[in-house]
Order: structure tokens, then sequence, then C-alpha cells
């Protein structure tokens, strides 16, 4: 491909990007409005998860579909799954409804995600490609920094066309797709094999079968007690849908979903690992910290959208600045290692909050949290495709997505679920708290307070201690316009509630970063995926030439008589080895 071609190609990529990555952070800000519209804040989970469940569980589908039939129509499909997603979200009427509808959103976004890094991986040889990714990040930085304000507008605003404000959230994504589409259209022209393989099918559904109940019992336990025998059938049904799948996948070889080969690469293994673990220390803080911005500081999701700018601001840094010292010096080892240790010192800081804590604090761990994911995200991914053979290409990036987003969907499931089953007893304590017990009763005794009507509702709630407990579950605005006295237990228990969901992730993180140091990088290769299997193909039919010569004997095929690109050292033409 020229140079022309290419530059266009990963224009259409990077808006495919944009649009799948402003899907998720325009949702994250206006989630709150959302939610106390349709009332059901506790419910608001599920509407993440069923979004994040489906498009990774499709992930791996894509991948492998792709190397049969070709990246171009099945990157098609995906956007136009993505958008009916999208129409429809726009439309519900409860959260069950948005639920079921962002499932069908992610859809579309399993092959959003992991389609444009397969694509990559095709056309540019792993240091190249680790200069482009750092744009492609650059591009979800932008996004990450647009969804948020656009989130945040869109969702303040009454109604628009005479539709809520926050239903333009979905109907955004339309003119962005549409421009995607054409640009793939027209421009996305790939080889496509056509080979006579089997699909797994089977493996798919097991895939399903495994993990779904799993992630659902990390949402549901709380409410159906971790040891209930709905919480032991998930747990029966998922593991044996595990083992299911591990041995359909062995019996299916280079046809299954998930070629257990790959995993016979150190590199790809621990990748895959460190790619789990910040999958979760990824999503629990991105979900997290919009809500606490909104709930504790009071913020609007316009002012919640720009105080994320320092989690974005340092994602894109990090993320360039990884890929051009990848592209320049082909080494990468140190990069998992550093950026998991500056994650973990961002969750430091994040367990220090407090609802009376500066907001400063909690940017400063936004920054740092940014800066770790940055140097984390592209050079995982590059592992993992430069660990495997080119005709594994569209799997292992598909896989190594896959597990990236098994990881974020624990990780959301985990931490809401903890949020929300802390969170009475939280609230509990801070109403014991003296101090803010002695303002809260002061308030209650003035009659300016008594009398404003924005303090209506939450006088409403503390006439009725029972409600306590659930008060911030299904509605929180009641704590927008009320007197700060009277909403300081809340943020008091609400930010204390915060606290067990960023310890958890701190673990996490801390594990990743012990096992990064067992982390092998080899060198990366010189050649693009296509150039490699154009290659391969080459030498093939030479040998077959060869044979077909009148006069010839045909050689025995061996591996050694097929030419095999090594990886070279950095710096240094990668060449035909026939050893």
């Amino acid at each position: 491909m020229t140079h022309r071609q290419i530059m266009l190609v990963l224009a259409g990529l990077m808006i495919a990007m944009f649009l799948s990555s402003l899907s998720q952070t325009v949702v994250g800000t206006s989630m709150r409005t959302i939610a106390d519209d349709l009332q059901g804040l506790d419910l608001q989970v599920w509407v993440v998860t069923a979004f994040l469940i489906v498009s990774t569980i499709v992930t791996p589908i894509y991948g492998k579909l792709s190397d049969i039939f070709g990246r171009r129509p099945l990157f098609l499909i995906a956007i136009v799954l993505f958008l009916l997603g999208s129409i429809l979200s726009s439309f519900a009427q409860d959260m069950i409804q948005l639920a079921a509808f962002r499932a069908i959103q992610g859809l579309g976004a399993g092959g959003l995600m992991s389609l444009p890094l397969t694509i990559m991986a095709d056309v540019l040889s792993p240091r190249e490609r680790a200069k482009y990714q750092g744009y492609f990040l650059a591009v979800f930085g932008v996004s990450s920094i647009l969804g948020p304000l656009i989130g945040g507008v869109l969702a303040g605003a009454d109604r628009i066309l005479f539709l809520e404000g926050w239903r333009w959230v979905f109907l955004v994504n339309l003119p962005i797709g549409v421009a995607a589409l054409t640009m793939v259209w027209r421009f996305l022209h790939l080889p496509a094999h056509h080979e006579r393989v089997r699909i797994d099918w089977w493996g798919a559904a097991l895939l399903a079968i495994g993990v779904v109940p799993l992630l659902l019992v990390a949402e549901q336990g709380r409410e159906w007690g971790w040891a209930s025998p709905a919480a032991l059938a998930c747990y029966v049904v998922g593991v044996l849908g595990v083992v299911a799948f591990i041995a359909v996948e062995r019996r299916m070889g280079d046809a299954a979903l998930i070629p257990l080969h790959l995993f016979g690469s150190s590199t790809f293994s621990m990748a895959t690992v460190l790619g789990v673990f910040t999958g979760f220390g990824m999503f629990a803080g991105m979900m997290m910290i919009p809500f606490v911005l909104q709930i504790v500081h009071g913020m609007n999701p316009t002012e919640a959208g720009l105080a994320t700018l320092p989690m974005i601001l340092g994602l894109m840094i990090a993320s360039i600045a990884s890929g051009q010292i990848v592209a320049r010096t082909g080494r990468y080892r140190f990069f998992p290692v550093v950026g998991l240790a500056v994650m973990a010192v961002a969750y430091g800081v994040l367990v220090t909050l407090r609802f009376d804590s500066p907001l400063w604090v909690l940017l400063l761990g936004q920054l740092l949290l940014g800066l770790g994911l940055g140097q984390l995200m592209q050079t995982l991914t590059i592992a993992s495709q430069n660990a495997v053979q080119p005709k594994d290409m569209g799997v292992a990036t598909s896989a190594a997505t896959f597990f990236r987003q098994l990881g974020g969907t624990a990780g959301v499931a985990v931490v809401f679920s903890m949020l929300f089953a802390r969170l009475p007893e939280t609230l509990q304590t801070a109403f014991g708290r003296q101090d803010l017990r002695t303002d809260l009763a002061a308030a209650m005794q003035d009659p300016a307070v008594l009398a404003d009507p924005g303090n209506e509702r939450i006088l409403d709630v503390l006439q009725h201690p029972e409600r306590i407990g659930g008060a911030l579950n299904e509605d929180s605005s009641f704590l927008n316009t009320a007197d700060p006295r009277l909403a300081a237990p809340f943020l008091d228990g609400f930010s204390n509630a915060t606290s067990g969901p960023f310890w958890v992730a701190l673990a996490v993180v801390g594990v990743a970063l012990v096992l990064s140091f067992f982390f092998k990088a080899p060198p990366l290769r010189q050649k693009s995926a296509m150039e490699e299997a154009m290659a391969e193909r080459a030498a093939q039919a030479q040998l077959e030439a060869d044979a077909s010569a009148p006069g010839s004997v045909a050689p025995p095929v061996t591996t050694s008589s097929i030419p095999v690109v090594r990886p070279a050292a950095a710096g240094r033409e990668a060449r035909p080895d026939a050893s």
C-alpha cells in the first residue's frame, strides 16, 4: 500500500475509534442525569455492564471472522450495529430498556474496539505501529475530552427538538458513524482469504455461558447474597462453561475462537494477564471518578467533564510519548512496569479522598492515572501482536482486547457492587458523626432552611430515617439544591463508600505491578503482517513452481525449507533465515 492509501485507511479507523470511545465517555458524565430521569440510579450499572459484557464477548468473534472473511465486511457490520443501538438507546423509556439497547450497541462496539488495531497490524510494522497507535490513543484522549463536555451540555438541556437533552447523547453518534462508514467503504480494501475453515460457534456460545454468570454474580452478589442459591448457581454454571470452553478450544485447534497455542508464548500470556488487570484498573477509575465529581463535589455534568481533563491530558502525553520512544528505539519492556507503578501511586492518592478533601487532590489522582494508562494500553497490544504469526494477527489482537475488556467489565461490576453494598453502612456512620449531627440539627432549626423550596426533598428524606440508607440508590438530585449542612452526611457517607472500591483497584494494580517484572519483551519485527504473509505465500509459490518444473525433483517440504522472518534487533532489518 502507498503512503496515501495507508493514511486514508488510518483516517477511517481513527473516525471509527473516535465513535467507539466517544460513546463511552459521553455517557459517563450524563449517566447520573439519565438515571435520575429514568428513576434508577442503582440500576445504572446494568447500562454500563450490558454494553461491556456484550462488546467483550463478541470481540474475539470479530477477530476470528475477520481472519476468515476479511476485515472490511466485519468492520462495516460493526458500525451499522453500533448506530442501530445508538438510535434505539435514544428512545429508551426506562433503565432496563436502556441496558438492552446499549447491549445492541455493544454488538457493534466489540468490532470497533479490536478491528482498527488488527488492521493497523496488517499494514504497519510493529515499530511504525507504535507511533501511529500513539495517535490513536490521542484520538481516544480527544474524544474523552469532548465526550464529557458534549454529554454534560446535552444532559444539562431540558429539551432539544422535542426530546429530552440526554437522549441526544446517543443521537450524536449518527453523523460521526456515517462519516466512519463512508471512509471505510471507500478506502479500506484489504485482501480476504476466504479459506474453508470451521467457525467455532460452540466456543462462542460456551464463552458467553462461562463469562456472563460470573460477571452477573459480581454485580448482583450484594442483592442476592454471595452464598445464596442464585449466586451458587452462577458460580457452577460459569465454571462449567469456562471448563467446557477450554475443552472445545483445545479440540478446535487453529480454528478455535481463541487458539490455545497463542498462550504457548510467555510474552502473549503475560501481556494478556497484565491486560486484564489494566482493564480493571482503568474502568474502575474512569467510571467512579465522574460520580465523585458530581455527587461529592456538587458539579453538573459539564463541570464534571471539564474536571476529567487531567486524566485525559495524562493519557495523551504518555501514549504519544511512549509511541514515539518505541518507534525510535524498538524498546518497550519498561513501559508496563513504569505505567503500573504510576497507576498504583494514583490509586494511593484516590483512597485518601474524603468529602471535604480539596479538589486538587482528586485532579492529581486523575493525572497520575492517565499517565499510567497511556504507557500500558498500546505497549501491551503491540507485545501481543509481536508474539504471534501473521495468520493469527486478527484473533490475537481481538483476544488481547477481549481480556482487557473482560477485566474492565469485572472492574465496573465489582466496584459499583461494593459501592452500593457499603453505602447504607457508611451513611449510617456519617449520620453518627457528632460534628455533622450538630450542624444538621442547627440547620433543621433554621426557619430559612425549612422555608427554602430547594431543601424540600432532602427534608422529606430526613423525616424518614428508614429511607436514608437507600436515599442515593435511585435519585441523588435532591443534593443539588440542598443546604450544605443537610447534605454533608450524605456526601461524607458516599465519599467513604468510594474508598473501598479504590482500595480494591489499588490491590489489583499492585498485583499487576509485581507480575510486570517477569514480562519478557522480544525485539519488535520490522515488517507488517501483510508483508510477512505475502512473503510467506511467495516462498510457498516458488517451492511449488520449482517442484513442478520439468526434470526437477520436488524437495521435501519441511520447516527448514520455508524462509522464516525472525525478529531483528532494534534498528536492524529482519532477514529471512533458513537455518
